[in-house]
Parts: C-alpha cells; sequence; structure tokens
C-alpha cells in the first residue's frame, strides 16, 4: 500500500512537472518569437524612416540648388550664389547618403540607383549653367536654362522620388500594422501564460494538498505498524533472551556433563586395561592363542575409546576453555606442530615447503592444534609409493562485507598436499564429527579431527573448506581476520 502510494505521488508530480516544463518552454518560444518578431519590425521602421528623411533631404537641396541658380542667373546678384553653393555641398552629401541606403523592396534599390543618377545629372546641368553666366555668357546661359532639358531631368526626378518616397510610406504603414499587431499578440500570450501558469499553481496546490493528506495518513498508518512491530520486537527480543539463556545454561550443563562422563567413563576404561594387562600376564598360557587374540581386541577397543572420549572433550572446549588472542606468528605455530610430527616426518621422508606467514590475533594454543590435525592428516592419508609433499603459503584475503565488519585486512593460507585425496562430494562431509572415508584397518583416528579444525576457525571468525581430487591430494583453505575477536565475545550466542 504504501509503495503504491508513493509511486502514485511521485508520477503525479513528474506528469505535472513535466507539463509545467513544457509550459514554460513553450511560453519561453512564444517571449523569443515576440521579441524578435518586434525588433525586426521596429529596426525596419527606423530603417524606412531614415530613407524617407534622407529622399526629402535631398529633394529639397536639389530644389534650393535651383531656386539659387534661377537667382543669380536672373538678378546677376551674387549673394544668390550663396544658397546655390550651400545646396550644391549639401547635395554631394546626400547623395552619398542616399547611396548607401540598403532598402528591404528589392524594387526601392533600382529606383535609389535612378534617383541619385537623376540628382547627379540635374547638379551637373546647374552648374554648367552656373559657369557659364560666371564667364559672362549669360545669354547662352539663359538660353540653355530656358530649353526644356533641365526641366525634364528634375520632372524625371520628381516623379521618381513621389514614387520612391510612397513605397517607403506603404511600407512604413505596414511594418507599423505589423508591430500593432505582434504588441497585441505579445499581450495575449502573456495573458495567456498568466492563465495557464495560475492554473498550474492552483493544481499544484491541489495535488499539495492531496499529497500532505495522503502521507498523514500513511504516516498514521505506520506509526501504528511501528508500534505493532515494536511490541512483536520486545516480545522476540524476550523470547532470545529466555532462549539464549536456556541455550548458556544447557552449554554449561554439556560440558559438566562431558567433563562427568569422561572422568566416569575413563575410569572402567583404565581398570579393563589393567585387569586385561594382568589377565594376560598372569594367565596367558590358560588363555590360549584364541583368548590372547581376543584380549587384544578388547584391549585395543578399550583404548579406541579412551582416545575416542579425549576429542570429544576436547571438541566440546574448544569454545569455552580457549586462550585470550593475543599476536600470533603463524610460522612459529607451524614449526612447533612440525616438531610434534617429527617422527612421522621422517618415518614418511616428507618434504615441507612453507612460504612467508603473516602474524595475526589468536589463540596460539588452539592454531597449534589446528595445524597440528592438518599436517598430521597429510601425513597420514598418504600413498605408500609417494613420498608426502606439503607446501603452506599465505595471501592477503579481500574480504566481503560481513567480513569488514569484523576486520579489515584479512589473510587466506592453504595447506596442499599429493596425498590420496577425497571425492569432491565429500569435501563437506569430512568436516563432521566421526565422518571416516576409509575405514580403521587402513587409516588409524577417530574421525573428529577436522571437525575440530572447523570448530576452532569458526571461533576465531573464520572460514575453511577443502578441496581435492582422487588420489592426487587434497587443498586446505582457512581464511582468518588479522585482528579479530573470539566468537562469543560480543554477547554473541556461542
Amino acid at each position: 500500500m504504501s509503495g503504491n502510494l508513493l509511486n502514485g505521488a511521485r508520477t503525479n508530480w513528474f506528469l505535472l512537472g513535466l507539463v509545467m516544463m513544457c509550459l514554460i518552454g513553450f511560453n519561453a518560444y512564444l517571449a523569443i518569437s515576440s521579441i524578435k518578431e518586434l525588433t525586426y519590425t521596429q529596426t525596419s521602421l527606423t530603417n524606412t524612416g531614415d530613407n524617407i528623411v534622407k529622399l526629402d533631404d535631398l529633394h529639397l537641396s536639389v530644389l534650393s540648388a535651383e531656386s539659387g541658380q534661377r537667382g543669380y542667373l536672373l538678378t546677376d546678384n551674387i549673394i544668390y550664389l550663396e544658397p546655390y553653393q550651400a545646396a550644391l555641398s549639401r547635395v554631394r552629401t546626400q547623395i552619398a547618403e542616399v547611396q548607401a541606403i540598403e532598402s528591404e523592396m528589392p524594387e526601392q534599390q533600382l529606383r535609389i540607383n535612378e534617383i541619385i543618377r537623376l540628382a547627379d545629372a540635374k547638379i551637373a546641368e546647374l552648374a554648367e549653367i552656373v559657369g557659364l553666366a560666371q564667364q559672362n555668357k549669360d545669354e547662352l546661359a539663359l538660353r540653355l536654362l530656358k530649353t526644356d532639358r533641365g526641366k525634364n531631368i528634375y520632372l524625371e526626378f520628381r516623379a521618381l522620388f513621389d514614387v520612391t518616397r510612397q513605397a517607403e510610406q506603404s511600407y512604413r504603414e505596414n511594418l507599423l500594422q505589423r508591430l500593432t499587431k505582434g504588441r497585441d499578440d505579445a499581450r495575449l500570450n502573456f495573458i495567456l501564460s498568466g492563465l495557464l501558469s495560475s492554473i498550474l499553481v492552483i493544481l499544484m496546490l491541489m495535488l499539495s494538498f492531496i499529497s500532505v493528506k495522503k502521507e498523514r495518513k500513511y504516516l498514521a498508518a505506520l506509526e501504528s505498524q511501528n508500534e505493532e512491530l515494536a511490541l512483536k520486537v520486545e516480545d522476540r527480543t524476550q523470547e532470545l533472551r529466555l532462549y539464549s539463556e536456556e541455550l548458556s545454561r544447557s552449554n554449561r550443563e554439556l560440558e559438566d556433563f562431558a567433563f562427568v562422563a569422561s572422568h566416569d567413563l575413563q575410569e572402567p576404561l583404565r581398570k579393563i586395561q589393567a585387569f586385561g594387562d594382568r589377565l594376560e600376564a598372569s594367565f596367558s598360557q590358560e588363555l590360549g592363542e584364541q583368548g590372547l587374540d581376543y584380549m587384544k581386541r578388547m584391549r585395543n577397543a578399550a583404548q579406541r575409546m579412551s582416545l575416542l572420549i579425549n576429542d570429544l572433550l576436547d571438541f566440546s572446549r574448544i569454545n569455552t576453555r580457549g586462550r585470550d588472542f593475543a599476536p600470533t606468528n603463524l610460522t612459529d605455530i607451524i614449526n612447533g606442530a612440525l616438531d610434534d610430527v617429527e617422527i612421522a616426518i621422517a618415518e614418511s621422508n616428507a618434504q615441507i615447503n612453507i612460504g612467508n606467514l603473516p602474524v595475526i590475533q589468536a589463540d596460539s594454543s588452539q592454531l597449534s592444534q589446528l595445524f597440528l590435525n592438518l599436517l598430521s592428516n597429510s601425513l597420514k592419508f598418504r600413498l605408500p609409493d609417494r613420498a608426502p609433499v606439503i607446501t603452506i603459503t599465505a595471501a592477503v584475503h579481500q574480504p566481503n562485507i560481513m567480513q569488514q565488519a569484523i576486520c579489515q585486512d584479512w589473510y587466506v593460507i592453504t595447506l596442499t598436499d599429493n596425498g590420496i585425496g577425497f571425492a569432491e562430494e565429500y569435501a563437506e562431509k569430512i568436516f563432521t564429527p566421526f565422518q571416516r572415508l576409509h575405514g580403521r584397518s587402513e587409516y588409524k583416528g577417530t574421525g573428529i579431527g577436522l571437525a575440530v579444525c572447523r570448530r576452532i576457525v569458526e571461533r576465531h571468525r573464520g572460514l575453511i573448506y577443502a578441496s581435492g581430487e582422487q588420489g592426487f591430494g587434497a587443498t586446505f583453505t582457512l581464511i582468518l581476520p588479522a585482528d579479530g575477536t573470539p566468537f562469543g565475545s560480543r554477547g554473541e550466542t556461542e
């Protein structure tokens, strides 16, 4: 229920956010388009206005120059040359300005070029007549003035000027209409955007209200579930506490029972062995060969049972009778174990290869027992025609998350031999107490040695596993922390 609520809320907010982003993007597009359109229209208005002003100025300057020329010719007064020359100077400048006009209407550019040509022709005609007058050729100048050449040039100039100016004026009016329409569209877009934004804000408020209401309902249900869970956890914790106390009591009783049982069982076994020795020494003649065989079997069985009891007692005391952890050099531990099996090494002509081994926090006595059991196994389970070769190496191990919670630095130690090996299906069974893969007649032992090894490794919070191949030897792998603590020292159930 809570998952569906959260997923529904996320979906609603996602859709609303997507709509808002689309709206913002659309509004931004409209705003940019409107700005571009208004800017272009405003620029065009300014440009066409400048064009009209420049054309009007040119027209006025041509008229001023012609008026000054006619006044000078009719009055022969030099004072009229001043407005003529001033207008003539302006015309040249204005012709250059008009020539620089870039109209947005292609046909206008052709008209402007023709206007410039006619203005140049008109100025040339005016300058020619004034020049004749200044050379005292007044009659010739008046005769040229009365001809229709200058008049025709001006009429053609005036007609083309009117057409050009009217075209620019019409284009300007169109631009003004576009500007007005663009402003109206921008205003409408702004109003629509405001309305849509208001609707979205209202939707957001409504969705927020609904989400808060659902969240309060969900929190109320969650608090109720938490209270129920807390009660269940408290009940379960109480059960586990009682179970832990019962288990601790059972372990103590089991340890006491193991001690009493071993003591009580060892006493009759010792008597069986003692009286068997006396019976054999005093009545060997009367017992005969068959009786002595029975006696030997009885004594061997009693000895095996004594060994079995001692091994069981050692197995039960691994967690309860272990020592505190201290820095332990594994090289020293293995050298000590090799001293204990020195005779077996010499008899089997075994070769022992030891690599660089680390120093770890451990129970040195239990690690001595661990490697003694492993070395004894490798020396015992060997092929008759092959000298044992045992190799012990160490390397850094990359811990997983659970191992990192115990210690950051771990090591993997491997013990490899070339003995009889075992089938892979027995890789886990060999660590079970009393699990034997061979009969007692082939290899001696109680079948509890590897179970003791696993128990020791587990007390050190490590792992042990085996791999092998029938007839090609076995490999025992130990994964141990560099700075561990005994299992059970932090409140764990042993």
